[in-house]
């Protein structure tokens, strides 16, 4: 049988993907991770599936349940908030899975920053301005951070910065940003993006700080970089009246003129 990770999403129920709430509904065992998971999407799994919140327990005991319903024959889903690309433990699940010869697979979902920027109604890569973004955190007791990936570094390419599991640590996170990006430079933390309780807070590195109530300390995502501000930048040519492309060609003797979707 198979251990199904899935990603649950920023925190809305209705930011589940269809396929892995389909997954759900097809497993009779979930684990999730218990503060992070919104308790709705539980309403997906099938009716008398065992359900086990992981927020106690450790690695050993996660991987137990695991093995055990495969020895049962039953599949799992797994549940990790957001997406599980970046911070989501999953690595070392699926290591010691794959350890034990359990089959797995990962059904992707709505990271935070996404949910993040829609909830600004911002775009994070604006021409002229940003076409790069950079998902990090600081370092912190569960995990330190690699040699030369320091905030530092990543101001220096002007990008914008999505910087996760850090508001605890935002006077460090100003004062390490400020050089590069200047004081006047936007911040935007979102505070549970897409929960209920959905928080935006909106300042520049100078005084973003002050602008936090002492209630946003965890789940609150730091977003940096001029692309924020929403002014300032430039047109892409994708949709320039001039511009040459595959679906627009603009002359006759165009590379485009003449190909259809079909082409090869």
């Amino acid at each position: 049988m198979t251990i199904h990770f899935i990603g649950a999403g920023p925190g809305a129920a209705d930011l589940l993907t269809l396929r892995g709430r389909d997954i759900i509904a097809s497993c009779p065992v979930c684990l999730y991770a218990g503060s992070l998971v919104p308790e709705a999407i539980l309403e997906h799994c099938p009716e008398g599936a065992t359900i086990i919140n992981t927020a106690s327990l450790d690695l050993d005991a996660i991987v137990a349940h695991m093995q055990a319903a495969h020895a049962a024959g039953q599949d799992v889903a797994r549940l990790h908030s957001g997406d599980l690309s970046v911070w989501s433990a999953m690595g070392e699940q699926m290591r010691r899975l794959r350890a034990l010869d359990i089959p797995v697979s990962v059904t992707p979902g709505v990271p935070s920053f996404a949910a993040a920027a829609a909830a600004l109604g911002t775009e994070l890569t604006l021409p002229g301005l940003a076409q790069s973004v950079v998902l990090t955190r600081t370092p912190g007791r569960a995990s330190s951070m690699p040699k030369g990936e320091t905030l530092t570094s990543f101001a220096a390419t002007g990008a914008t910065l999505a910087i996760h599991l850090s508001v605890q640590n935002i006077a460090s996170v100003t004062a390490d940003l400020t050089p590069a990006y200047g004081a006047d430079c936007p911040v935007a933390v979102v505070y549970r993006a897409s929960w209920p309780d959905q928080q935006i807070i909106r300042g520049t590195l100078a005084d973003i700080g002050g602008r936090l109530g002492a209630d946003i300390t965890r789940t609150a995502l730091i977003l940096v970089g001029p692309a924020l501000a929403g002014e300032g930048f430039d047109e892409s040519c994708l949709y320039s009246v001039n511009y040459d492309r595959r679906y627009r060609p603009q002359t006759t003797d165009s590379p485009w003129a003449g190909w259809s979707e079909g082409d090869d």
